[in-house]
Parts: structure tokens; C-alpha cells; sequence
């Protein structure tokens, strides 16, 4: 009701700001000589004026401008306006020449009775805004230099439009927190201009003089806020970064198209500080968010490994898409803990189970499965550390390989729609029992597919991730911290890297992408991850982000590969291929021939929980070997990675 008499508000608003228009043309154009026919009129001045502010009222309504609140004028309104005004005068010419020939109105207020209804309704709706985001507080010179001396400078940086829309939400939401000072951009042209009153200082590629120029000023900022993701700024470098944090400059950056389904409903997404990894990153992938919206949306999704780095994010992002039921699996009662502790307090409205389960306990995680019932579930459970894997084959082989098959076997039981492994560049051609064990993982989701009717099985690869525990990231930060010295194995090494926000959304994009179709065979993604990254030239970057220069302040020591180490990794076997299936994201075809059985795995399983980490190595690796079309093996009767 009150919404209803709202819009009403605004129908009259405007049906009198026409009439109004009207009225003054009128009386205007009464005030020039022979302005009006020589014949007396048959419609009096108020009955043209009702008139034309009926007319008004009706493209009001037929244009649903009820429905624009003043508070939000643009552009796109202004010609709305304008079209209306336009055929309000053009409707109401005809009906007055209907009525007596036009014989009482002024030609000159046919002109000037639209302008004037322009300029009113327009007017009005811009008054609204200007109070609305608080424009009119420049007419209060020591109000604004109050409150800017209370608030820190902010330096933005990224190109004018994104400029533009960051200070117009500020404006609306009256956020005090910073005072923009400066904009450096990354267009030449726009240097000199002027964005809401904000000035375009400089290019980035001159950073250094727009902060130099700043400082003469006294304007300083106390934190620089990137637009856009920093990765795709091009120009900056690791040591410029590095001097702005030890001059105490706070790095802050908006929310990525990742983080965004949260915050659906805040206009002012909150700022948070760049994390190192972020700043290393390649041009991160864009995620559908409707396709995948309408795949989890309404769901109960269980995942495992869930108080791990990608178990979290994985977590994090399905429980942004309004999920029906969040299971949070996990052996870790304190990673588990963690995450169940931060999914109440963010999403309380999310309904939500933690589960202390061991993959590896086939009963226990059958009744867990039957007891909640999902319809996807992630697999993000495993033993992802190589020297530590390699040292404990049997564990490895127990968690990654038998702990997979138990989770499909009890995905399948429970009746769930999808289930989605997590796998890792090292299943390529692996020389580490991690890899092996991995690579293991994916052939047992293709035979799972064989006997799965109303399940589907998909698999995802992908490389290092940066920031995730036990990644070089936050190993560098630690020994660059203690100051130095910085370990590498290798000053060749490379690897391929994505942000823990990158990795789950792959996960989801394989979801949604596995989802579609007529297709029954396991699937296995991988992310178009650009160039690998050389070790050394990420430790580098980092000391240098730290503010120190690598090798004068802290040293980088080579230590030697360790047992099952590669110098390179790759995203595709020998006998794989790959092909587009979305976008960033491929599809891997492989020519190998082996069905992994329950024989294999028990056989597998006996070895393992016998504890022999040689046999558990030697049996893995020949194992994998026929996986991979080295070796023959027995069965031969189903693909390991389905084409077509």
C-alpha cells in the first residue's frame, strides 16, 4: 500500500510539473503581440492546462516513471523525459485542434511548454540526487574540510569509468571512510580531467611522480585502492609495491567477480587489503555465475576436505549461491571447527552439517552420505604434500586412491546427482607417489562412471595454488619475515599457479559444464593456466613486494630437488588431448585403455594397510604405468578418459 501510494506521488509530481511547464509557456507567450488567433477560443486557460497535464499523466504512466526513483536519475531518464514532453505536446496539439482548432493556444507555447516540462522534471530528479548522494555539501566549504581532515587519503587507481562508479556508490552510500584525492589511470588521454571532482593525476607507468606530487601537496595517501585486478595492471612492478607498504600505504582492492554473489545486495562492496599472491597472479577467468547459480541454487552440496584451503573456498562460494544444505566434511576437527565457525557467522542462513569423517572409512562415510542426503558433492579430500607423500606411500594410497573410491561408492549409494573430484597437475606423467596417487584417483572416477546410472563422475585438474597451506607462498613469507634466507630446490624450476579463489570457481565451472547434456562418461577438466612461473622470479618478486632487494638484504639458497620432484609440470599426458568447453576451461581426451576394478584397488588397499611402502610404491607405480598405456593390463574393456 504504501509502495502504491509512493508511485502515485510521482505520477501527480509530474503531472503538475507539466502543467506547471504549460502554464508559463502560456503566460509567456500571451505577453507577446498577436500571439493568439483572432477567433475567440472555446477552451479556457484552465481547461488547457488540465488538458496538457492530463496528457502528461498518461506517458507518466504508459512510460512507468513511477517506477525510476528520483534518487537514481541518469542518462537513459533524461531522454525518457524528454520523449514523453515531446509527445505530451504533440498528443495535446492534436486534441485541442480537434476541439476548436487550436484557436485559443500560442503557437510559441507549443515550444516552449515541452522544454519547460524538460527542464522542471528533470530538475526536480536531479535536486533528489544531488541531496540524496550529498552534492550540495561543496556549498559548505568548512563542513567538506572537516570531514576530509577526519578521514585518510585514498589514492585510485584503474581507468576513469570504473573511477567514476566507485565514487558515485561512495557518494550514495555516504561513506566517510576515505577522501579520494587522486586518480592515476591508465590512458594518457585522460591525465588533466576531472572524474566526480576527483583529479586524474597521472598514468601508472608515472605512479612515482603522481605520489611525489601528492606528497608537495600535503595529500599523501594513506592507501591506494586498485579498480581493477591488479594482475591486469600493467606497468606496475614489484618494487614499486614494495616501497608503498614500508611507507606504510595500505593496498586495497574491491571484491573479484568471485567474491561478488555475497554481496548482491550492498551497494558499496566492502575493500579489503591485497594479499601477496594476488598481485602474482595471471588475469584471473570469469565466472558464470547463472549457470552456476541455477546448479547449486536450492541443492544440498556435501564436501569433503572441507577445512582445507580449497575445501573453504569451495565452502565459501557454493554457500554465496544459496545453496539448500551445506555439508562440511572433514578429519580435522580443528580445520573443521574453522570452517563451520565462519559459515555460520557469514552465511547464517544457510542450513548446515559438520562432519568429523575419515574418507578412508568406507561404513562411516556410507551412513553419513545416506544420513544427509546430497546432491553434488565435491571431493576435496587428500594427502597434496609431495615430500610428505613420498615418504608415507601407504598413507597416500589409502587417503587419495581408496578414500576416492570410497566417496563415489557412497555418492552412488546415497543417490547424489554429481560428484566432482579434486585432482592436480602432478597426475600428468607423475614421478611422485603424490602424483601417482592422484592420477589414480581420476581412473577410479572413469570405472566408477561404468556402473553409475543416476550419478555422474567429473574430475578437475589444475596447478599450484597460491596462498593454500604448504604452497611456496606462504613459505616464502615466513622465511622472508624470520629475513632470509629464501630456500628454492631449483633456480630452473616452473610451475603453473592460480589464486584459491580461481581454483574453486574451476571446480564450479566443471560442475555446470559436466551438468549439461545427454553425456554419461566421467569427464575431466583443466584450466587454460597461461605460462608456468619460474620459482626463483616469484621468490624474487616477493622479497621484492617485502620492500627488500633479493640477494643484498635477503639471500635466495638453492637447496636440491627432493625424491620425486619435477623440474616442470604439464597439464596434458602424452596419450591426452584436450578441447574448449567453456570459457578457460578444457576437456581432456585421453587414448588409454585401462579399467581400474575392485581387484586393483583391494589389492592395492591390502598392500597399503600392510605397511610395506616399497611394494605400496612398486604396485602404484605399475599400476599407473597401464593407466597410462605403458604397460598392459588386464580388462582393457572400458576408456579411462571418455572422448566424443
Amino acid at each position: 500500500m504504501e509502495r502504491m501510494a509512493f508511485r502515485a506521488q510521482t505520477v501527480v509530481a509530474d503531472v503538475a510539473l507539466a502543467a506547471l511547464a504549460f502554464a508559463l509557456a502560456y503566460i509567456i507567450a500571451l505577453a507577446q503581440p498577436g500571439s493568439i488567433p483572432g477567433l475567440p477560443p472555446s477552451l479556457t486557460f484552465v481547461q488547457l492546462t488540465a488538458l496538457y497535464g492530463a496528457v502528461a499523466g498518461v506517458f507518466a504512466l504508459l512510460f512507468r516513471r513511477e517506477l525510476s526513483p528520483w534518487r537514481y536519475v541518469s542518462i537513459p531518464d533524461a531522454l525518457v523525459l524528454a520523449r514523453g514532453a515531446l509527445l505530451t505536446v504533440g498528443v495535446f496539439l492534436l486534441a485541442v485542434f480537434v476541439l476548436d482548432r487550436a484557436r485559443g493556444v500560442p503557437r510559441s507555447a507549443l515550444f516552449m511548454a515541452p522544454l519547460f516540462q524538460m527542464v522542471a522534471s528533470m530538475g526536480v530528479r536531479i535536486a533528489r540526487r544531488a541531496l540524496h548522494e550529498r552534492a550540495l555539501d561543496s556549498f559548505s566549504p568548512l563542513k567538506t574540510v572537516t570531514d576530509r581532515a577526519q578521514a585518510p587519503t585514498l589514492l585510485l587507481i584503474g581507468p576513469p569509468s570504473l573511477a567514476d562508479t566507485y565514487l558515485r556508490d561512495v557518494a550514495r552510500s555516504h561513506d566517510r571512510t576515505y577522501t579520494p584525492v587522486g586518480i592515476v589511470t591508465t590512458e594518457r588521454r585522460d591525465v588533466g580531467q576531472q572524474v566526480r571532482g576527483v583529479c586524474i593525476l597521472d598514468t601508472l607507468d608515472r605512479l612515482d611522480e603522481a605520489l611525489a606530487e601528492l606528497r608537495r601537496w600535503n595529500r599523501y595517501p594513506r592507501a591506494i585502492l586498485f579498480l581493477e585486478e591488479p594482475a591486469r595492471l600493467k606497468g606496475l612492478t614489484a618494487d614499486q609495491l614494495g616501497r608503498l607498504k614500508n611507507d606504510g600505504i595500505r593496498l586495497l582492492r574491491l571484491p573479484s567477480i568471485v567474491e561478488l554473489p555475497q554481496h548482491d545486495s550492498v551497494t558499496l562492496l566492502p575493500m579489503r587489503d591485497i594479499n601477496i599472491e594476488e598481485l602474482l597472479a595471471r588475469d584471473p577467468i570469469e565466472l558464470d555465475r547463472g549457470a552456476i547459480g541455477k546448479l547449486i541454487r536450492g541443492r544440498r552440496v556435501l564436501i569433503t576436505g572441507a577445512g582445507g584451503s580449497i575445501g573453504a573456498e569451495l565452502c565459501r562460494q557454493v554457500a554465496a549461491f544459496d545453496c539448500a544444505h551445506l555439508t562440511l566434511l572433514d578429519i580435522s576437527e580443528t580445520a573443521l571447527f574453522e570452517i563451520e565457525r565462519e559459515m555460520r557467522e557469514t552465511f547464517p542462513h544457510i542450513p548446515r552439517k559438520a562432519v568429523l569423517c575419515d574418507v578412508r572409512v568406507a561404513s562411516r562415510l556410507t551412513a553419513a552420505f545416506k544420513a544427509e542426503k546430497p546432491d553434488l558433492v565435491f571431493h576435496a579430500a587428500a594427502l597434496k604434500h609431495v615430500s610428505m607423500v613420498e615418504q608415507h606411500p601407504c598413507e597416500g594410497v589409502l587417503t587419495n586412491v581408496i578414500g576416492t573410491w570410497n566417496v563415489a561408492e557412497a555418492s552412488k549409494a546415497s543417490g547424489a546427482g554429481q560428484m566432482v573430484l579434486i585432482s592436480t597437475d602432478k597426475a600428468v606423467d607423475p614421478t611422485n607417489v603424490m602424483g601417482a596417487t592422484k592420477r589414480m584417483a581420476e581412473a577410479v572416477i572413469q570405472a566408477q562412471q561404468s556402473g553409475a546410472k543416476g550419478t555422474r563422475f567429473s574430475a578437475v585438474r589444475f596447478g599450484n595454488v597460491l596462498g593454500s597451506a604448504g604452497s611456496v607462498v606462504p613459505i616464502f613469507k615466513s622465511q622472508i619475515e624470520r629475513g632470509g634466507p629464501v630456500t628454492i630446490t631449483h633456480p630452473d624450476m616452473e610451475r603453473f599457479f592460480m589464486t584459491i579463489p580461481e581454483a574453486a570457481q574451476l571446480v564450479l565451472h566443471a560442475v555446470a559444464t559436466s551438468a549439461e547434456g545427454e553425456r554419461r562418461g566421467a569427464r575431466l577438466f583443466l584450466l587454460e593456466m597461461g605460462e608456468p612461473v619460474r620459482i626463483m622470479d616469484l621468490a624474487r618478486q616477493m622479497i621484492a613486494l617485502s620492500g627488500r632487494a633479493p640477494g643484498r638484504d635477503i639471500e635466495i639458497e638453492i637447496t636440491g630437488l627432493r625424491p620425486g620432484e619435477k623440474l616442470t609440470e604439464a597439464l596434458l599426458d602424452e596419450t591426452e588431448s584436450s578441447e574448449p568447453c567453456a570459457p578457460k576451461v578444457l576437456e581432456v581426451i585421453s587414448n588409454s585403455a585401462l579399467r581400474v576394478t575392485d581387484d586393483h584397488l583391494k589389492r592395492l588397499s591390502e598392500l597399503a594397510q600392510g605397511g610395506d611402502a616399497d611394494e605400496v610404491r612398486t604396485a602404484l607405480f605399475e599400476l599407473v604405468a597401464q593407466v597410462r598405456g605403458e604397460k598392459p593390463g588386464a580388462a582393457p574393456n572400458l576408456r579411462v578418459i571418455a572422448g566424443g
